[in-house]
Formats: structure tokens, sequence, C-alpha cells
């Protein structure tokens, strides 16, 4: 069962970076940057109610991590899971470019994420990091709210889905978005040079965001009870 939760983020994170990274690169100029980010935002949703039975749907190392700090999730589980994401989205960085190179000879950027000339709107290192960071803290809290013992957990794939494209409106003119070091790795790994050279960036800074995800999720639902929403609109009232 172990490998076949594994399994399953690899097919995750196939899909979220085949969807969203084939959609940029593919049909980018089409659909703009809101096209992009529904398209993110709608993989993961519809990967959130396919295998999320079956392994959470993390299909990000970042989510993984997030629910390791929270102790959802063991560490041997966890390497399992950042294994079958990585090799994940690889793979389908790998098809993405063997279907792009056909109709394409120069690779350009092939949706990698960057700072500074590479950034989409020329944001310098720092700026790129706090982006990285802010909008990682995003997710990650969300996540963890939506899959709270006191949460409605059958709908927590709509949330997040929802907020995966929010994140990429933003982040997009900044970086490309990553805040999934398995998103950027794929891509990174084909254009190479420069993209290899900054993917510090979308490794480290979507993990710390995920440390402040997770510690304003522990703050706020730490000892926390459902509140009843009749309830508390006839209070409001």
């Amino acid at each position: 069962m172990a490998l076949k939760r594994a399994f399953a983020e690899f097919i995750g994170t196939f899909v979220l970076v085949f969807g969203g990274v084939g959609a940029a690169v593919i049909a980018g100029d089409k659909i703009g940057n809101l096209g992009v980010a529904f398209a993110f935002g709608l993989s993961l949703l519809v990967m959130a109610y396919a295998i999320g039975p079956i392994s959470g749907c993390h299909i990000n190392p970042a989510v993984t991590f997030g629910l390791l700090l929270s102790r959802r999730i063991k560490i041997d589980e966890a390497v399992r899971y950042w294994i079958g994401q990585v090799l994940g989205a690889i793979v389908a960085a790998l098809v993405l470019y063997l279907i792009f190179n056909a109709n394409h000879p120069e690779i350009g950027g092939f949706g990698a994420n960057g700072y500074g000339a590479h950034s989409p709107d020329g944001y310098p290192v720092g700026a790129a990091f706090a982006a990285e960071v802010v909008l990682t803290a995003f997710l990650i809290f969300t996540v963890l709210a939506a899959t709270d013992r006191i949460a409605n957990v059958a709908f927590a794939g709509i949330p997040i889905g929802l907020v995966l494209t929010l994140i990429h409106l933003v982040g997009i003119p900044v970086t490309n978005t990553s805040v999934n070091p398995a998103r950027s790795i794929g891509p990174a790994i084909f254009v190479g040079h420069w993209a290899l050279s900054q993917l510090w960036l979308f490794i480290v800074a979507p993990l710390v965001g995920a440390v402040l995800g997770s510690l304003i999720h522990g703050y706020l639902f730490t000892g926390t009870a459902q509140v009843d929403v009749e309830e508390s609109a006839v209070a409001a009232g």
C-alpha cells in the first residue's frame, strides 16, 4: 500500500505539471495568465478527488513537508512521496518537451520559474523569494485547514484548487509561480543553465513557506472546536 500511495503521488504530480505547465507552454499565448492559473487549479482539484482517497493528493513536496511538520505523515512516507512527486514532475516535463520540441526547435523558457532577467516582469531575487514564501504559506495553510479534523474534508479539494488558482494569478508575473519544488525541478532540467542555477530559490522558499503555513494553522486550530454556523449567525445578528 505504501508504494501505491507513492505511485498515486507520481500520477498526481504528473497531471499537475503536464496540465499546468503544458497550458503555459503550449497554449499560454491563447489563454493568458488567467487560463494558466485555472489550468493549475483545476489540475489540483481533479486530482484531489481522483487520488485523494489513496494518498491525500499532496502532489507537492512543500505540502508533504507541511504535513510532516504537523505530524500528519511520518518521515519514511514523506520520503517516498517526495521521490514520487519529483519523478512525476520530471516525466511530465519530458513528455511536454517531446510534444513541444516537435513544433518548436527553440525550447525557450519552457514554463520554468525564474527571477531577475528570467522573471516574467523582471522582479528581483528578494521579491521573488518573498512572493514564493507567502504564496506557499497560503497554500499550506489552506491544505491543513481544509483537511483538519474540524473541517468538512469531503469538500477540501474545492478550496485547495481555488487557492492554487489565486496563487497563480498573483505569482505568474513574479516568478511564473512555483510554490512547489517538484513543479520547478521538472522544467528546469530541460531548460538547463539559468533555470538550474536559479532552482535553489524554488526549493528553499516553498519549504520556508510550508513552515510558516503550518505554524499559522497550528496556532489557529490547536484546541479549536468547530463553530456551529447557524448559531454564530444568530449571535452575529
